[in-house]
């Protein structure tokens, strides 16, 4: 079945949604299984509509639940094909029993997840719970800034989990409505010129290959489980790191976009940083350039790579930092919050003397303010001239009545 290349300016404008729908035309996709949720439901929808206007030569299939979706994907991904589909919040929840199934069966799957705030009381806007909720589960995570990153990222994702020395299915995380629905200009690249990046498809131990017959979903029990993960675990952290280094390289030099699993702005010689993610990442760069033209050495890191986590990378941007704030868009629910811990685990067995502090912020979708972040460098300058974290080490940022903090 032949179908419609798009013709595209060198710059659109869309909002993250659209950019991720336009990542999965340009890739071809073969099985977009698809049930809706806000704030993602743009993103299968305009799939559905490239399909119903002969851009795509892929199944688009309605079910009947989140749940049922990626077990579709999963299903089609076994049988050899290149699979994709969206969720959020509620919707992610109901699916992460399959997510499991996904990551342990070798699936490539490419997963967006519009962060939304995780019920109860019920929220429709963003934060990064259901980010939070799915991160152990096996899938490697990318965390987009923008529309264009979401766009551009979506493809990156497609590339490094269909390499057969990985194997494994991705998630791209944007920031619900902050990103989703905000339109800004992206960068576009050709149809032919994007399909070609990511490749056409090759099925690795696909159900459909009668000639090479295989067996998915298999028991282990006590007799190779271990082994199973422990493989699982060992290519995530030593063979998925490199491809995606290599997978940034190349799609930099296709088109001179540049991406880190690190994302450092201003660190040479900063002496406080806030690390965060998501689109408080940009919120902040402002800041630190309106700080910086007066003097103050400040600076901010954002995770491009959630998982696997990137340890040393992280390690090596703080290691010459004396205070640091680790922003947390997630209620931790009786812990410290996730950044926090996995930043002070990088840091555990290293020289540095850094200050780490831990924040909880934006939950529901409540604004990150420049103001909240200039107040956030004072007290990081407060501890850094202390010696010591004056208060205590996890607060709330924007919260009314009385200051909360922990720790």
């Amino acid at each position: 079945m032949a179908f419609d290349k798009m013709e595209l300016r060198d710059i659109e404008v869309w909002d993250g949604n659209h950019a991720a729908a336009q990542a999965l035309r340009q890739c071809q996709v073969d099985v977009v299984p698809a049930y809706p949720i806000t704030p993602s439901t743009p993103i299968v929808e305009g799939y559905a509509k490239f399909k119903s206007d002969n851009y795509v030569e892929g199944e688009f299939v309605m079910v009947e639940s989140e749940h049922a979706a990626m077990s579709g994907c999963i299903g089609a991904s076994a049988a050899g094909g290149r699979v994709a589909t969206a969720t959020s919040s509620q919707g992610l929840a109901l699916m992460v029993e399959t997510l499991y199934q996904a990551a342990g069966m070798r699936l490539p799957i490419i997963l967006n997840i519009v962060n939304r705030a995780l019920a109860a009381p019920l929220n429709v806007n963003g934060d990064h719970s259901d980010m939070y909720l799915c991160r152990d589960s096996g899938w490697i995570q990318f965390d987009a800034f923008s529309p264009q990153e979401a766009y551009d990222l979506n493809m990156i994702a497609f590339k490094v989990s269909e390499d057969h020395d990985v194997r494994m299915p991705s998630i791209i995380n944007q920031d619900g409505f902050l990103t989703s629905h905000t339109a800004q200009g992206v960068h576009t690249l050709k149809d032919d010129v994007a399909f070609n990046f990511v490749g056409t498809f090759k099925p690795m131990n696909d159900m459909l290959d009668f000639e090479h017959p295989v067996t998915h979903g298999v028991q282990t029990e006590e007799d190779w489980h271990f082994e199973h993960k422990a493989r699982q675990h060992n290519d995530m952290m030593s063979v998925v790191p490199g491809k995606i280094d290599q997978a940034f390289a190349d799609f930099e030099k296709l088109t001179g976009r540049k991406y880190n699993k690190v994302e450092c702005y201003d660190m040479d010689d900063a002496e406080l940083a806030i690390v965060c993610m998501g689109t408080s990442v940009e919120t902040v760069r402002e800041v630190v350039t309106e700080l910086r033209e007066k003097g103050l050495k400040v600076g901010v890191v954002g995770l491009r790579i959630v998982r696997p986590f990137p340890f040393f990378e992280i390690g090596e941007a703080l290691k010459n930092v004396k205070a640091v704030a680790a922003l947390d868009r997630s209620a931790p629910g009786g812990a410290a919050g996730m950044l926090f811990n996995e930043i002070a685990g990088s840091l555990f067995n290293t020289d540095t003397k850094m200050l780490l502090s831990g924040y909880i912020y934006g939950l529901g979708g409540r604004d990150l303010t420049k103001t909240h972040i200039v107040d956030l460098y004072n007290e990081l300058q407060a501890n850094a001239d202390a010696g010591k974290v004056l208060t205590k080490q996890q607060q709330f940022i924007g919260v009314r009545g009385p200051k909360l903090a922990y720790l």
